[in-house]
C-alpha cells in the first residue's frame, strides 16, 4: 500500500511538473536584421521588455543584430532558426519579400511564420513649400509636361520608398528621375537643401519637419491616416490606389508551436495597448498597426504578389 501510494505520488509530481512547464521556459532571442541604433533596432528594444512583462514571470528576451545584404542575412539566420519559439525575429516589408524576387537568396517567405505585426510607417511624397507642385494632381500634370525632370530621392534601390515610386509612376504615366541615398537623414537633407525636387520618406521620418512648414507631405500611403499626421490626405482619398510603406512586425520559424505562437501574439496585443509603450512609441513617431498572425500573413501575401507583379513590368535592379 505504502508503495503504491509512493508511486501514484511521484506519478502526480509528474504530471504537475508537466503541467507548470509552460511558454516560456528559457530565454528568447529576437533577431534584428539591422545595425544597432537604426529605426527597427530602436523598437524592437522598446518592445522587447513589454513582450516580456505579458509573457509572464520570468520571461527575457534578448535583442541580437544580424545585420548585412540588405537584411538578408538577419532573415536568414532567423529562417534557419529552430521552429520552437525561442528565435523570433523582426520582418521589414518590403525587404524581407523583395530581396528574393530580385535574387538568389538563402531563405523563403515558406520558412517564416508571421506572428503579429507592430508598425506600419506608410511613405509619402514631400517636397519643399516653394515646389512647382503642392498635390499629387500636380505632381502628376507637372511630371507629364516635363517628363524626367522630377528628381526623387529615397534610402536605396528596392527599398519601399523606391518601389513605392516605381508604382506611381505605373499608375500614372510618368517618369521622374531617381537619385537614390544611404539613408532617410540624407534625402532629407537633400530635399531641404533643394539638391532632389522630391523625397521619398516614411511618414514618421518627415513628421516633424511637415508640422513645422518646413516640407510639405502631398499624401500619405496608409490605408487610413496615421494619427500622427492627421492633415495629410492618403493616395487614396485623392484618387490614386497606392498603399505602402514599411511594415516591421515579429515573425518565427515556421513550425512554431501554437502555444508559442498564441503567447507572443496575446503579448504583443497586450503591448500595443499599454500605456507606458504607447508613450514611449508616440515619443518614437512609431505608427503602431497590430496585427494578428493571420492578418499579418495576408498582407505578406498580398504584398507579395504585387512585388511580383511590378517587377515583371518594371525590374528595380538592372
Amino acid at each position: 500500500m505504502k508503495r503504491l501510494f509512493a508511486i501514484t505520488a511521484a506519478f502526480g509530481v509528474t504530471i504537475a511538473s508537466v503541467a507548470a512547464a509552460e511558454y516560456p521556459e528559457r530565454p528568447i532571442e529576437m533577431i534584428v536584421a539591422y545595425s544597432a541604433g537604426g529605426g527597427t533596432d530602436t523598437a524592437a528594444r522598446t518592445l522587447a521588455p513589454f513582450i516580456e512583462k505579458y509573457l509572464g514571470e520570468g520571461a527575457s528576451i534578448t535583442v541580437v543584430n544580424r545585420p548585412g545584404a540588405g537584411g538578408e542575412v538577419g532573415f536568414t539566420e532567423l529562417s534557419r532558426a529552430r521552429p520552437d519559439g525561442y528565435t523570433i525575429g523582426f520582418i521589414n516589408t518590403p525587404n524581407i519579400l523583395s530581396i528574393p524576387i530580385a535574387r538568389q537568396t538563402r531563405y523563403s517567405m515558406d520558412s517564416i511564420q508571421a506572428v503579429s505585426n507592430v508598425v506600419d510607417d506608410a511613405g509619402a511624397f514631400n517636397v519643399l513649400p516653394n515646389s512647382p507642385f503642392t498635390t499629387l494632381d500636380e505632381l502628376v500634370a507637372y511630371a507629364k509636361e516635363n517628363p524626367g525632370s522630377v528628381t526623387y530621392g529615397t534610402s536605396g534601390v528596392g527599398g519601399d520608398d523606391h518601389l513605392a515610386v516605381l508604382q506611381f509612376e505605373r499608375l500614372t504615366g510618368i517618369s521622374m528621375t531617381h537619385v537614390p541615398f544611404s539613408g532617410a537623414a540624407d534625402v532629407r537633407a537633400a530635399v531641404m537643401g533643394g539638391h532632389i525636387a522630391m523625397a521619398g520618406l516614411n511618414i514618421s521620418e518627415a513628421a516633424s519637419l511637415v508640422n513645422e512648414g518646413e516640407l510639405i507631405a502631398l499624401g500619405q500611403m496608409g490605408e487610413k491616416r496615421w494619427t500622427g499626421a492627421p492633415d495629410v490626405p492618403t493616395f487614396q482619398e485623392q484618387g490614386y490606389d497606392l498603399v505602402m510603406g514599411s511594415s516591421r512586425g515579429i515573425g518565427a520559424p515556421a513550425g512554431i508551436p501554437e502555444e508559442a505562437l498564441n503567447a507572443l501574439q496575446e503579448a504583443i496585443a497586450k503591448t500595443v495597448e499599454d500605456p507606458e509603450f504607447l508613450a514611449a512609441a508616440e515619443k518614437q513617431d512609431l505608427p503602431l498597426d497590430f496585427q494578428n498572425a493571420a492578418d499579418f500573413q495576408a498582407m505578406l501575401d498580398e504584398l507579395d504578389s504585387n512585388l511580383r507583379t511590378l517587377w515583371e513590368e518594371n525590374p528595380w535592379v538592372e
